[in-house]
């Protein structure tokens, strides 16, 4: 690897194992598993492998506000999958996701078990099969869907891109660095723009788009991602302050945040969820920090 401003790409790339940062040993440009690993199954009928990242916390969150809306057929088991030791590349995991990524949701409440990845596609098969958390007026689901496809775009660019060459990168470059705290700050003040007219993103309720969004750009404005609140400005997206502070006190999202939890106060954690009552009688392990863009 190298920081040469002159550097030059080959004609022909090849992957170098030793190119550096924390999670090189993890990545790889091939896919498919690494090792023979069966998956646990649970009692529940929606068996979700994941991690507290952002991406899992949507899955998480959306669960227990089902539960707590009284849809008892949203009790679930949550196992972690430990992506720093390289669990989503076990043969039982990618039968569930072939992209290796966190979070994976297999549906067993009906004659087939269904698999479901990529976590917006989660956030709807559960909101489709509730008949939750999704508007079924027209223009509210058409604002709420919006949302939510702006999220799987855009969080790319702060996690694998900002958040990467901020805080992850073994060597810090100007240009990578600018360019995308120059895109996170204009997608910081679309959502700010858009909670200045809403309560919500998908208007006047709270849905899958908040779901989807919180996680990533409200812990961004807490400072919770990246330690780059500060760098960003974030103080000055009040509308955006204003919708993280109210999602945040909700008991469902509370709950949520700590499913497959690893990091951060270990009151905060639960390693995994198979009853609610897990909650209250929870046993922590600290693990090593989640991948970026995760």
């Amino acid at each position: 690897m190298s920081d040469n401003s002159d550097y030059v790409p080959p004609k022909v790339w090849v992957w170098d194992k030793a190119n550096g940062g924390p999670f090189a040993s993890i990545n790889r440009p091939i896919a498919g598993p690494t090792h023979e690993k069966v998956l646990p199954v649970g009692r529940h009928p929606l068996q979700l492998y994941s991690l507290g990242t952002p991406n899992g916390i949507k899955v998480t969150v959306m669960l227990e506000e089902l539960l707590a809306a009284g849809h008892a057929g949203a009790e679930y088991d949550a196992w972690l999958i430990n992506i720093g030791q390289g669990d989503q590349f076990g043969s039982g995991f990618v039968a569930v996701n072939p992209n290796s990524k966190i979070p994976a949701l297999l549906d067993r409440s009906g004659d087939k078990p269904v698999r479901v990845f990529e976590s917006g596609a989660i956030l709807l098969h559960l909101a489709g099969k509730f008949g939750a958390f999704l508007p079924a007026e027209p223009v509210a689901r058409a604002e709420t869907l919006s949302w939510l496809m702006w999220q799987m775009g855009s969080a790319p660019y702060l996690g694998g891109g900002f958040g990467h060459f901020y805080a992850y990168a073994p060597v810090k470059l100007e240009y990578a660095i600018d360019r995308f705290a120059m895109e996170v700050k204009r997608q910081l003040d679309v959502l700010d723009r858009r909670l200045s007219e809403s309560q919500y993103l998908g208007g006047a309720d709270f849905t899958i788009a908040d779901m989807a969004v919180w996680p990533w750009y409200g812990a961004l404005v807490k400072g919770m991602s990246y330690d780059a609140a500060e760098f960003l400005d974030v103080a000055s997206y009040k509308n955006v302050l204003r919708w993280t502070d109210e999602i945040a006190a909700r008991p469902a999202v509370k709950r949520g945040r700590m499913v497959n939890r690893t990091s951060g106060d270990l009151a905060s954690q639960l390693r995994e969820r198979h009853d609610a009552a897990d909650f209250e009688t929870r046993t922590q392990d600290k693990l090593e920090p989640a991948p970026e863009g995760t």
